[in-house]
């Protein structure tokens, strides 16, 4: 589980901000379910975290810092060319345009806590470091400055012969891993399961119509997804209970759908041989009389495309207990069904292995009572502004102290909370 994320010098984000997943003091009833309770780590930690503001507020900086922080960790060894310096994407104006960036998270796997982080600038990476708490113990894995490295007595594996071919712009763990460095596999595992989804991007409807067979290898292990690709996903395939899964979701979604599945069709490809290839098509049965009745996924609304992108990632998620990125989280959606997403995985039955789930939104609904109980603590609930050097800051509702009966979501849309658009009066229509 992500405990905590630390950035500083990426985008809008100048100064270094925190966003943590600890619980906060009594923010809700004793009997409150949501936080929870992991060895490893004294304090309760949540499993969502949303993020408000206005537009251009920095939140979806937020989670591009950790979106860098996951691309350095897996490409930079392996995908970076090595006089490519680093694509990092610092503050725009002023003194930090030239000084470093920093990322750091501190999370849990197996039950001990770890502290992984590095300082970068545009050539090389200047500092990297891992920690471990092993029974609540500090263990200094390694440490790099510049081209030096001092590896701690806990640390075993060839770690001098990783040293050696760790470029000055790629990070040691990405290389150990490259060389099968197994003690520290599980660590850039968790980076690897790290999910990021944008649903408001504008090729939703292109990735699933047209790379059906991508879209839908989500829902299976490797090797079936590498066979059914293999075979362009004949209709005669039996989809792993996940599969089964997001169809339960998409009736309990009540967007019309009761059924999918994978067709081959043959097309005469447009040459002068004329031949013929075979293309993969996602299709829909909606409810109806007529049993028979499906239609092309390309045909149906935006909001079901989105749901249909992010649909694997949340049942990903919540099947392996990973971490899910989603920026924009009520773009196409209905309220009701981001409240759902949202809900699953507060709810320590649907999330027994306690995924987690970040998001940006403007869905003041997930704030108040409109829908029912207030599906977001107060602890989870972070807000970002620009301050008027345009650099942006995020911090926790519960710095307010609001009182237990406010009304959330009109003292947000009041103000009362910062993180909101300052409006001005549009010109008057010239006749």
């Amino acid at each position: 589980m992500l405990v905590e994320f630390r950035m500083e010098n990426h985008r809008s984000v100048r100064d270094e901000q925190v966003l943590t997943m600890e619980a906060a003091g009594r923010v809700a009833s004793d009997d409150d379910q949501r936080p929870r309770s992991v060895e490893g780590h004294t304090a309760r930690l949540l499993p969502v975290a949303a993020l408000y503001g206005a537009n251009a507020s920095g939140k979806s900086n937020v989670l591009s810092a950790l979106a860098f922080m996951q691309h350095a960790v897996l490409l930079s060894h392996r995908i970076w060319p090595p006089d490519g310096g680093v694509p990092r994407e610092p503050f725009a104006w002023g003194p930090k345009t030239s000084e470093p960036s920093f990322y750091e998270v501190t999370l849990l796997i197996d039950d001990v806590q770890y502290a992984y982080g590095f300082v970068v600038d545009d050539e090389r990476f200047i500092e990297e470091w891992l920690y471990a708490w092993p029974q609540g113990r500090k263990q200094v894995w390694f440490e790099r400055e510049g081209d030096e490295f001092k590896f701690g007595e806990h640390l075993h594996g060839e770690n001098r012969v990783v040293e050696q071919v760790t470029r000055p712009n790629a990070l040691f763990l990405s290389a150990a891993v490259q060389h099968r460095h197994e003690q520290l596999t599980p660590l850039y595992g968790w980076f690897r399961s790290l999910q990021a989804v944008n649903v408001s991007t504008s090729n939703r409807r292109r990735l699933i119509t047209d790379s059906p067979e991508m879209w839908l290898s989500r829902f299976f292990n490797s090797s079936a997804a590498a066979s059914a690709q293999s075979s362009l996903f004949p209709e005669a395939i039996q989809p792993n209970t996940q599969f089964e899964a997001f169809r339960e979701l998409l009736r309990a979604a009540d967007v019309g759908i009761v059924d999918v599945k994978i067709v081959n069709e043959e097309e005469e490809q447009s040459s002068i041989r004329g031949r013929r290839h075979r293309r993969v098509r996602v299709l829909v049965q909606h409810q109806s009389e007529n049993e028979d009745a499906w239609l092309p996924l390309e045909e149906e609304s935006n909001g079901t495309l989105t749901l249909f992108k992010l649909a694997p990632s949340v049942l990903d998620a919540l099947w392996t207990g990973g971490v899910l990125v989603v920026d924009e989280l009520e773009a196409s959606l209905h309220p009701l069904l981001g409240l759902h997403i949202v809900r699953q995985f507060n709810d320590p039955k649907r999330n027994p292995k306690n995924a987690q789930l970040l998001f940006t939104t403007h869905d003041t609904n997930l704030l108040g009572t409109t829908l029912g109980d207030p599906p977001l603590r107060r602890d989870q609930i972070w807000l970002t502004e620009k301050d008027h050097d345009g650099a942006s800051r995020i911090y926790p509702l519960t710095d307010y102290k609001p009182r237990k009966a406010e009304n959330l979501e009109r003292g947000y849309l009041q103000g009362r909370y910062g993180a909101i658009p300052f409006l001005g009066e549009l010109p008057p229509v010239k006749e």
